[in-house]
C-alpha cells in the first residue's frame, strides 16, 4: 500500500508524494502518525533551504514533532501493544560518544534527529502516514489525551530543558517573576511551565496580539505587545530590573536587549531562541551579574514532558491554533510561516 509523506525537495519545494508501507525490524514497531507538527526548523528548511550552515542537500520528509497509534509490532517487542497511542521522541543518540559517555545525550555527536537535514544522508522526518521506529523513541500516552496534545511532547520538551537549566542556577520558580520573550510555540510552552511550577508572575512579549492571546490562555499573568506597547516595559527596567528569571523565546537581538534591562542584578537570562552573531551590552550583564546561559534540546525531559501531557496538568489546547490535513500540507506550512495568526501548526494523517 502507497503510504502519504510530505518531503521538501528544496527551497520552496514541498510536494506531498507517496512510498511504500514500512516493515518493522526487531525491537521496532510501526505507528500510524495521528498529528505532526511544524517547528521553525521546518519553515527555515521551506522557506530558506537550511538553518545557517545546514543546508537541505537531499529530499527530506519534514517533522520531528509526532503522536500515533502503534499499528504493528516488530519481533521481540512486548512493552506496547497494538492500539497504544504513543509519542514520538524524534532523538536518537549513539550511546557511545565522549558526551553519551557522560549522559549528556542532547549533545552527542553522532546524534540522528528525526527531520534534520545536518548530517548526509538526511534523518527522514514524522510527516508520513506511517513510520517503522524503536520502542526506545515511543512513549506512552494514557487515555483521553487528544492526539495533537500527545504531538507536543517535543516542543515541550525542550521547555522542561529550559527550565531544568533555569533551576540549576535559580532554585525553583516558586513566587518568582519571569519574563518569556517571544510567543511562539517555544514561548507560549515556557509560560505555561512557568506558573506549573509556581512563579508568581510571568510577563510574555511579542510583536503579535493573536498569539500573546495564547500565552494568556495558557497561563501569563500579563502580556505586552512591544510593537504597538513597547513602553508598557519600562517600570520592570526600573531599580537595575524587576525579574528574576527570563526566558528568552524569540531569537530576535531586541527581545535580549530588554531581557538584559528588565533583569534583576544576580537574575538569569535562559537563551532559548537560537539567532546569528549579535552584538549585546555585555557590560549590563556584567555589572548587574546576570547568569546568561543555554539550552540545547532535550535528554530525560521527554519523558518528563510525557508524564505532564499524560496528567493533563497543562492547558495544551490553546497552543494547537491551527490543524490541517496532510493534503494541506503547503497551506500548513504557509499559515506556520505566518507569525502573525499561528502558533503550532499541525498536519493530520488518520
Amino acid at each position: 500500500m502507497a503510504l502519504r509523506i510530505v518531503r521538501l525537495h528544496g527551497q520552496d519545494d514541498l510536494r506531498l508524494e507517496t512510498q511504500p508501507e514500512p516493515s518493522a525490524a526487531p525491537g521496532e514497531v510501526i505507528v500510524a502518525i495521528g498529528a505532526a507538527g511544524f517547528c521553525g526548523s521546518d519553515v527555515h528548511y521551506y522557506s530558506q533551504g537550511g538553518i545557517g550552515t545546514i543546508r537541505v542537500r537531499e529530499p527530506i520528509i519534514l517533522g520531528h514533532e509526532a503522536a500515533g497509534t502503534v499499528v504493528s509490532l516488530g519481533t521481540g517487542v512486548d512493552t506496547f501493544a497494538v492500539g497504544d497511542l504513543v509519542a514520538i521522541n524524534p532523538s536518537h543518540p549513539c550511546g557511545d560518544c565522549r558526551f553519551c559517555d557522560l549522559g549528556q545525550h542532547q549533545h552527542c555527536l553522532n546524534m540522528r534527529f528525526k527531520g534534520s537535514a545536518m548530517f548526509l544522508p538526511h534523518e527522514q522526518g514524522f510527516m508520513r502516514d506511517r513510520i517503522a521506529i524503536g520502542v526506545a523513541q515511543c512513549h506512552r500516552i494514557g487515555p483521553g489525551v487528544p492526539v495533537t496534545e500527545a504531538a507536543l511532547a517535543e516542543p515541550l520538551a525542550v521547555c522542561c530543558r529550559a527550565m531544568a537549566r533555569a533551576m540549576q542556577i535559580s532554585g525553583d520558580l516558586k513566587d518568582k517573576r519571569v519574563l518569556v520573550t517571544g510567543s511562539g510555540p517555544i514561548g507560549v510552552l515556557c509560560a505555561a511551565l512557568a506558573r506549573y511550577h509556581g512563579a508568581s508572575e510571568v510577563v510574555v512579549t511579542d510583536l503579535h496580539d493573536a498569539t500573546l492571546a495564547v500565552a494568556a490562555a495558557v497561563g501569563a499573568t500579563a502580556t505586552i505587545n512591544v510593537a504597538s506597547n513597547g513602553e508598557a516595559l519600562d517600570v520592570y527596567r526600573d531599580e537595575k530590573g524587576q525579574f528574576d528569571l527570563v526566558f528568552e523565546c524569540s531569537g530576535a537581538e531586541p527581545a535580549v536587549r530588554q531581557a538584559i534591562a528588565c533583569t534583576r542584578p544576580l537574575g538569569t537570562i535562559v537563551q532559548v531562541g537560537v539567532m546569528g552573531d549579535t552584538p549585546l551590552p555585555f557590560n549590563m550583564v556584567v555589572a548587574k551579574e546576570i547568569n546568561l546561559i543555554g539550552t540545547h534540546r532535550f535528554d530525560t525531559e521527554f519523558a518528563e514532558a510525557v508524564e505532564l501531557i499524560n496528567a493533563r496538568a497543562l492547558p495544551l489546547a490553546a497552543v494547537v491554533t491551527h490543524n490541517l490535513s496532510a493534503e494541506h500540507a503547503l497551506e500548513a506550512i504557509r499559515i506556520a510561516s505566518d507569525r502573525t495568526q499561528a502558533v503550532k501548526v499541525q498536519l493530520t494523517f488518520e
